[in-house]
């Protein structure tokens, strides 16, 4: 009886105790996670960058005097040779016609020359004159030339003096705000000879830095063949020189570049390459560029000096693998995710990904069909064993883009009504009255 007692007890205790071990081994947490997926996804990221004219010129006198008049509005579109400021030009006009009067008197000196020389030579074939009364008369004419030669350079450079003192625009563009105001003594020298500037937009460029390492990557996976350029074979060279490429449409190129403006919108043109730095700035190790943009309306959608966002159009990551960026741990040293194995343990793994619309492109270190933790990172620690509750991930749509037409429209009324505002300040110098009194006769 003893003995059915302790044997009784013992199964008692040996129960007790494989509860108790059960108690102090809490279930396996449950996580959530995504299968690793891989596909061809668009290039898409962005870039800040800024807008310029194609050509910035300052608009300088060439010539001194007294500012007379400012014929152009102040930020209005004006095409090239149109007259934007007119320099009081009376004593130009006095400088030409002493001039033509110095070329009249050259030629009229010419002409007696040339006779006087004729006749001598007609005497000198008769021996009716010395020699040296020919040769003193063939050098009188040839200075009379020389003479003529000289006042006619004269008048070629009054005239364009006074050609100077209507300051034309030099290039179809936007003009800015005048620096003298109407009325000032202005001279080609100094400061005081800068009128305004002028802004060529048509074309636009954009431009922007895109980091050394994207750089490389978009070269090094071109020739490899892991990205893919428009209708480019894998490792196809650019045959086209410089200039070839320039005269080639921006829609015949592989990889264009679209401008994001600051309201979201796209600008309506696409932009071209036109250059990229031969070294990398190693200040911001990034590579310089700059995208060429056609503006056929000279509308102001884009203005110089203005910040906008541009990213490439037509360069794919082919089978690129994918995670969301929310399976990502950022570490002093590298980037990591968690990856859960065949026995539902943890597993850190350090990865090389790009960053791309909320999702990594993962060039090293993930495979396709691998099980990531997507949420609760800070909660979940190496070797771990954890329950997958697997969720859906998918590649978000590319956003449809559109042309902004109604913006469009509205730079348009914007442009009309510039043109058709009246300057704020005086455009010219008061003129004397018109008189019909003859004037008085000189004593």
């Amino acid at each position: 009886m003893k003995k059915a007692v302790l044997v009784f007890c013992l199964a008692i205790l040996a129960v007790c105790a494989c509860k108790k071990h059960e108690a102090a081994s809490p279930a396996a947490p449950v996580v959530s996670a995504v299968k690793v997926i891989q596909q061809d996804l668009p290039w898409n990221i962005e870039y800040p960058a800024q807008v310029a004219g194609s050509l910035e010129i300052q608009i300088r006198a060439q010539v001194g005097g007294i500012l007379q008049s400012r014929l152009y509005d102040e930020g209005e579109f004006v095409t090239e040779g149109t007259q934007l400021f007119q320099i009081d030009d009376s004593e130009y006009k006095v400088a030409l016609e002493k001039a033509q009067g110095s070329l009249a008197q050259a030629q009229a000196e010419e002409k007696r020359t040339y006779r006087t020389f004729n006749r001598m030579k007609t005497l000198r074939a008769s021996n009716a004159v010395s020699q040296q009364d020919y040769d003193n008369a063939l050098s009188a004419y040839e200075t009379a030339q020389a003479n003529v030669k000289v006042a006619q350079a004269a008048v070629e450079g009054a005239q364009i003096n006074l050609g100077y003192t209507k300051v034309t625009a030099p290039i179809s563009g936007i003009v800015g705000q005048a620096v003298p105001s109407v009325g000032s003594l202005i001279s080609p020298l100094g400061e005081s000879g800068y009128l305004t500037n002028m802004v060529q937009i048509n074309p636009l460029y954009v431009k922007f830095s895109m980091p050394g390492s994207q750089f490389n990557q978009l070269t090094q996976g071109f020739v490899s063949g892991q990205i893919a350029f428009g209708n480019m074979k894998p490792g196809q060279q650019q045959r086209d020189s410089m200039e070839e490429y320039r005269q080639k449409d921006v829609n015949d190129v592989a990889v264009y570049v679209e401008a994001v403006m600051p309201n979201g919108e796209i600008y309506p043109q696409r932009g071209k390459i036109i250059f990229f730095d031969s070294s990398e700035n190693a200040q911001t190790s990034s590579i310089a560029m700059k995208a060429e943009f056609a503006n056929p309306n000279n509308s102001r959608l884009l203005m110089p000096g203005q910040f906008v966002r541009v990213h490439l159009v037509g360069a794919t990551f082919r089978n690129a693998i994918l995670i969301p960026s929310s399976a990502v741990l950022h570490t002093a040293q590298d980037l990591l995710v968690y990856v859960v194995d065949a026995n539902n343990a943890v597993e850190a793994r350090p990865i090389e990904a790009d960053l791309q619309d909320n999702m990594y492109v993962v060039t090293k270190g993930l495979k396709a069909g691998d099980i990531v933790i997507s949420e609760g990172l800070s909660r979940i620690h190496p070797g771990q064993t954890v329950q997958v509750k697997l969720q859906d991930f998918e590649v978000p749509a590319l956003k449809e883009r559109t042309a902004p037409k109604a913006e469009e429209e509205k730079m348009d009324q914007l442009e009309q009504a510039i043109s058709d505002a009246e300057a704020p300040d005086a455009q010219s110098l008061p003129q004397a009255p018109a008189t019909d009194q003859p004037a008085p006769a000189a004593k």
